[in-house]
């Protein structure tokens, strides 16, 4: 019953009559979407064992006695709470062992002793004085020695070349051959640039993939960094072999694009093992095509919080913890705030759900964004900014407004079977008309703001009107102003005439004008 109501709920708004194949290229570096593939399990070079070995090995009169600098664990949390627990005390998570060769690369990975859909083994690297807690499964895998080899750190006080040492490790280990001879301690650890290509702007210039974490790791030594607005990134750890990059889709502004199987609330899109040096990544439209649609929506977020995080603007920001799920082969989409406690925090759903309800709010998304037929990146920017203004007026209205209108939807969908906007006469058309109006004015508005002016309205032929909001912001009701009169108790058109009057007498020609011009 969940499934088909989700099913329901997802076919049920937004809905654009585009089609296209989508596009599946990959680029100039591995990229995979399957679940990883494990090989045999390797000698861990940053073993503390190994680590000592190597020591004396090189430095034999110098050698003293190492203590472990971190511990390789791993954990196996029951459920979401536990998971965030281990977040909020530092420990970064991963779904796979760290000491396995990696036969094929991928997104995920799923224990085969662990049950289908149950949460799997995650692995991490903590400092040997973390408090474990009580309730949280674990088991400490091994002592580790991971030194510091930057350039300023690498040779200690007494003389020793720990960059060499760790050389050594893997030499000891039998890993020789992931040795890379490309770096010799350098100015610093990884880093380069995440670029994506966007045909109708800035001339087609690559711009940066904004706020998204690169994550980097050989063996148990791992990194993370974020990139900037212009998509660089510097990795505050140096390697003496070859490493795996990823890119992990939970944005440095918070949001989470997509999702890992069961639990973790951000897609990863592998790059592969490649330098030490850092990587530079250039996506475009004939990239791998999640890579590519994720890249785009991750930069609609950004620039979407940015603008409403303005000093200048009076738009509400969405949920920090917004979640959003992609589809690649289904072009509706809806916004259901399901994370946020819209619909199933019903009095009559949470009846139905009973225990399951918070379970339920933890994995759902906030955004079910169809992207078939987006098939460069102007469609899939101005897809992501309908569904962010529904975000924004969900924060003004809250569950109540919401949830009637996600009711208003489903009905008018089943009635229709192929529309969830219905016609307009029927109950509660208003809070679907209102609500259209702002997402459709906005996508406009803010494509406008990015491509010019020169655009076709999008909606326009819909019973509702966002031209009204569009003929308004072009006389001088800018959209926060607009925004302003998106209250709760703003459930119909005639309703949302009047608040803008209230609130703005000065303008009452024009309001009127515009209701006027754009009448049913």
């Amino acid at each position: 019953m969940l499934f088909m109501a989700l099913a329901a709920i997802f076919s049920t708004s937004c809905q654009r009559g585009l089609v296209s194949a989508d596009i599946e290229r990959s680029g100039p570096y591995s990229v995979g979407h399957e679940m990883i593939e494990l090989g045999e399990q390797m000698d861990d070079p940053y073993s503390l064992t190994n680590m000592t070995k190597a020591l004396r090995s090189l430095y034999p009169t110098k050698a003293g006695t190492l203590s472990a600098t971190d511990m390789y664990v791993r954990f196996l949390p029951k459920d979401e709470e536990q998971y965030d627990l281990l977040g909020d005390m530092g420990v970064s998570l991963v779904d796979h062992p760290l000491d396995y060769r990696i036969v094929k690369d991928g997104d995920y990975y799923h224990d085969p002793e662990i049950d289908e859909g149950k949460i799997t083994w995650q692995y991490a690297v903590v400092k040997p004085d973390f408090p474990f807690p009580e309730k949280i499964r674990y088991e400490i895998l091994d002592d580790c020695y991971i030194p510091d080899t930057s350039p300023v750190a690498r040779v200690s006080e007494d003389g020793i070349d720990w960059a060499a040492v760790e050389a050594e490790a893997y030499r000891i280990t039998g890993n020789e051959e992931m040795l890379s001879p490309q770096t010799k301690g350098g100015s610093g650890g990884p880093k380069g640039k995440i670029q994506i290509v966007d045909d109708k702007y800035n001339g087609g210039k690559p711009c940066g993939v904004k706020g998204v974490q690169v994550s980097v790791n050989t063996f148990v030594k791992f990194a993370t960094a974020y990139t900037d607005e212009d998509g660089n990134y510097q990795i505050d750890k140096t390697y003496s072999s070859d490493i795996h990059y990823r890119l992990v889709f939970k944005n440095v502004k918070g949001f989470g694009i997509g999702f890992n199987l069961l639990l973790v609330p951000a897609s990863i899109s592998t790059l592969g093992k490649n330098s030490p040096d850092g990587i530079d990544v250039l996506i475009d439209k004939n990239s791998e095509r999640k890579q590519f649609a994720r890249s785009v929506v991750n930069n609609a977020v950004y620039d979407y919080f940015t603008m409403t995080e303005s000093t200048d603007q009076s738009v509400r920001t969405p949920p920090s913890n917004l979640r959003m799920w992609l589809f690649q082969n289904i072009d509706m989409s809806c916004s259901p705030m399901f994370q946020q406690g819209a619909i199933i925090d019903s009095d009559v759903v949470s009846g139905i759900l009973g225990i399951y309800r918070e379970i339920l709010k933890i994995f759902m998304p906030d955004v079910l964004l169809g992207l078939k037929g987006c098939d460069d990146y102007a469609s899939i920017y101005a897809a992501a900014l309908h569904q962010l203004a529904h975000t924004s007026h969900y924060m003004k209205t809250g569950n109540s407004f919401w949830d009637k209108l996600i009711i208003y939807n489903i009905k008018a969908y089943l009635k229709s079977g192929f529309i969830a906007y219905g016609t307009g006469t029927e109950s509660d058309a208003g809070c679907c008309e209102v609500c259209e109006m702002w997402a459709y004015f906005m996508q406009n508005s803010l494509y406008r703001d990015r491509y010019g002016k020169d655009c076709p309205a999008m909606g326009a032929t819909y019973w509702f009107h966002p031209q009204i909001f569009l003929y308004l912001e072009d006389r001088g009701i800018n959209r926060g102003k607009i925004f302003k009169a998106l209250e709760g108790d703003v459930t119909d058109r005639d309703a949302l005439e009047k608040r803008l009057l209230r609130f703005y007498p000065e303008n009452k020609s024009i309001i009127e004008q515009a209701f006027e011009k754009y009448s049913y």
